[in-house]
């Protein structure tokens, strides 16, 4: 790595004029000569200016685009425009000599992390993206434990560092604190004036400034350096197969650049060291360095292992590999709908050719429980494309390796595995994350309510973190989503269709149940010349266990209603349980015993003791006490221990009962263990409504939950009083 860039570096480093005839969309051949990485940090560290300043550096483009003009190319997303983030997956290409990177920007906002998770599906290695001004936060070291237990490769670069307010030492030593000790610079700033202007490569002892050829560093910057310099040079044999470099280095050899390198460059690959650069996207300070890890220490997908890959009965496929001549298997791993493209989806290929004209096979298995039903069917790959952000360039093939574009599929959604024809293959999903914030919807008016639905079915195939639920009691069309910028990302690409919709209050679906035993008598006559309608009916009303449901029996003697009308009271009685008796919502829990009536030889009917039944509920309800319910979900709680008494704190004040906390030590590389505590509670439904946002705030990004329903429970008077009278 370190040994490839400064022979780089010795040519010349005005690298964009020598690199532009390169920069083109030209399909990448071979996956040796691949780097697929994905960008990954907290929103506003710089990684979208970073994606800009390398694009820039290799020729790709001439001048930087500007986050607030909307003009960079990794965010054209009219939402990520509209709120100044990142807030879908993008891939941008770089050329650098005769390796093709492709740099995944993901978003760093906590309501996206469904878009950061597809990055890192198509990635082999992560790059993490720290502010020197900003530093490391709990969310930060959050998505590092999730790329560690994945086992994918890492480093870290530390972005604006010339900036007034930044504070390189500070940062790195949090970078360390949080991350693990096999996290070390290879490179260190160069001060001069209290700024930095250059860096100094730990291990080839020279300095690269801005605008400058390289340069030996000296004397007194080699004596600054050592500290740092042995640190990364034990670090290394620390991690070298070699088990003789240890006792060379101790007895007073001088390890050889190559040797120390290789072994660098190996460790990375194998994710059990993470080196450290320091970079300016505005000056370009540390962005050849930087390429040169790209390219030099990142692994290139020979190098990692496949997903689990299975045939369309469940079997295992065992005998792929990253090989072009391989069956073909990829992978959707993000949908987006064009008004004239139609459906673009970004596909990682893990094995095979696909090449334009060809006929592949869709597949899409494991996402029914958010909405994506099982499908199959095959398609002819009539748009094949090489993308750089939101710009398509048309390529004749894509080998196993790289990622590519496909435009004007039928049915392809994000998560779907494409394949040989005649040889379908299923890549098993990865992990989504689930949907815990509700959002209620409707058309502005009832004619847009069609375009809702219609369009809100689009939205939904494209991203499998949106769960669309027809709530069967409140009626209500409910959006679950990852948070508050989730939901507005999702409402903009809504209106964007022509879709007038608004949001309306959640309505938590409450049940009704008797408090007491109560009588009731039901009776509907009706004179009206001719035929009437006649039926009485009286009936005991007994409350029941939770979840015991309904009972219903006859204890009629003597025939006073006849055995055929029986059937039709239990009709009507069902019927006003499902309207409810007091705020309208379904009636459970409960045993109604008929005990008596009358009957008429001509005015009765099944319509009069339906209705009836419905009216002997109704008396019953007016003479006795309605006791609401309310959902209670179990609720667990993962939060760092520092978080643990605000977390509780919270939780009393939303009627929850705690039931128990377990300490969780997840396993970390190098530093033992990350002590987070998990938190049991049931909690009503209502006070979950935005706890999504709310824990977010409480733990600085850093606590999750995930929730089942428990059971109903009785609702407070105040509570009730306020769901009656809303």
């Amino acid at each position: 790595m370190v040994g490839k860039g400064t022979q780089d570096a010795s040519k010349g480093r005005g690298g964009a004029e020598q690199r532009r005839a390169s920069a083109s969309g030209a399909p990448a051949s071979d996956p040796a000569k691949i780097r697929n990485v994905a960008l990954v940090g907290r929103s506003g560290a710089g990684k979208t200016l970073l994606t800009e300043a390398l694009l820039m550096a290799t020729g790709a483009i001439t001048r930087l685009g500007s986050i607030e003009a909307g003009s960079t190319v990794s965010d054209s997303d009219p939402s990520e425009v509209h709120q100044q983030r990142s807030v879908a997956l993008s891939v941008v290409p770089l050329t650098v000599g005769d390796v093709k990177v492709n740099l995944l920007d993901t978003p760093g906002y906590a309501d996206f992390i469904g878009e950061m998770r597809a990055g890192l599906r198509a990635a082999d290695a992560a790059l993490f993206v720290v502010s020197a001004v900003d530093g490391v936060d709990a969310a930060t070291t959050a998505l590092w434990l999730e790329c560690e237990r994945i086992g994918m490769p890492r480093a870290v670069v530390i972005s604006r560092v010339d900036h007034p307010r930044a504070g390189y030492d500070a940062v790195l030593a949090a970078c360390r604190e949080s991350f693990g000790a096999g996290v070390l610079p290879v490179y260190v700033p160069v001060w001069r004036g209290g700024a930095i202007t250059g860096l100094l490569g730990l291990l080839t002892g020279t300095v690269s400034e801005a605008g400058a050829a390289l340069r030996p560093a000296t004397e007194a910057e080699l004596l600054d350096s050592e500290p740092a310099r042995s640190t990364l040079i034990e670090g290394i044999i620390a991690e070298s197969e070699d088990e003789t470099l240890l006792d060379r280095y101790l007895g007073g050899a001088e390890i050889a650049l190559d040797t120390l390198t290789a072994d660098l460059e190996i460790a990375v690959a194998r994710g059990s060291f993470y080196p450290v650069l320091a970079t300016s996207a505005e000056t370009g300070m540390g962005l050849a360095e930087l390429l040169d890890l790209l390219t030099g220490a990142f692994p290139s997908p020979l190098e990692r292992a496949l997903p689990s890959v299975t045939d369309l009965a469940g079997r295992p496929v065992t005998t792929l590999s990253c090989d072009p001549a391989g069956p073909l298997v990829g992978e959707v791993v993000r949908t987006t709908i064009d008004s004239f493209l139609g459906r673009v989806c970004l596909v990682r290929l893990f094995s095979g050719t696909l090449r334009e004209d060809s006929i592949v096979h869709i597949g899409g298995h494991g996402l029914a429980d958010r909405g994506h039903q099982d499908h199959d069917s095959d398609e002819r790959v009539t748009h094949l494309q090489s993308p750089l952000g939101a710009t398509l360039r048309p390529v004749p093939f894509s080998v196993a390796g790289d990622i590519c574009a496909l435009t004007r599929l039928a049915d392809a959604e994000t998560g779907d595995t494409v394949s040989d024809r005649d040889n379908p293959l299923l890549v098993a999903a990865w992990e989504m994350p689930e949907p815990l914030m509700p959002v209620a919807v409707q058309g502005e008016a009832h004619s847009d309510d069609d375009a809702l639905a219609k369009n809100l079915g689009k939205v939904a195939a494209v991203d499998p973190t949106l769960r669309v639920e027809r709530n069967a009691e409140t009626h209500q069309l409910v959006l679950w989503c990852m948070g508050e910028a989730h939901a507005e990302v999702v409402l903009d690409r809504l209106r964007a269709q022509g879709v007038h919709v608004q949001t309306v209050d959640v309505i938590t679906p409450l049940r009704e149940t008797f408090a007491t035993p109560v009588a009731a008598r039901g009776r509907y006559v009706k004179q009206s010349g001719g035929h009437g309608q006649f039926g009485i009916c009286d009936i005991e009303v007994e409350p029941l266990e939770r979840g015991a449901g309904f009972e219903f029996v006859n204890r009629v003697v003597g025939g006073v209603v006849p055995g055929h009308y029986i059937e039709s009271v239990e009709k009507g009685v069902r019927a006003q349980m499902a309207r409810g008796v007091a705020a309208g919502f379904p009636v459970v829990d409960i045993r109604v015993n008929l005990v008596g009536g009358k009957a008429h030889s001509v005015d009765s009917s099944d319509a009069a003791f339906q209705s009836a039944g419905a009216l002997a509920l109704r008396e019953a309800a007016a003479a006795g006490r309605i006791q609401l319910l309310e959902p209670v979900s179990m609720v667990t709680i993962t939060v760092p221990d520092a978080f643990v008494g605000p977390v509780m704190t919270d939780l009393s004040t939303r009627r929850g009962h705690m039931t128990g906390t377990t300490s969780v030590a997840e396993e970390r590389t190098n530093t033992g263990a990350d002590e987070r505590t998990e938190i049991n509670a049931e909690i009503p439904d209502a006070e979950l409504l935005r706890y999504a946002i709310e824990l977010r705030a409480l733990t600085a990004g850093s606590g999750t939950f995930r929730r089942r329903y428990l059971r109903h429970e009785p609702v407070p008077a105040k509570v009730a009083s306020a769901a009656v009278h809303a």
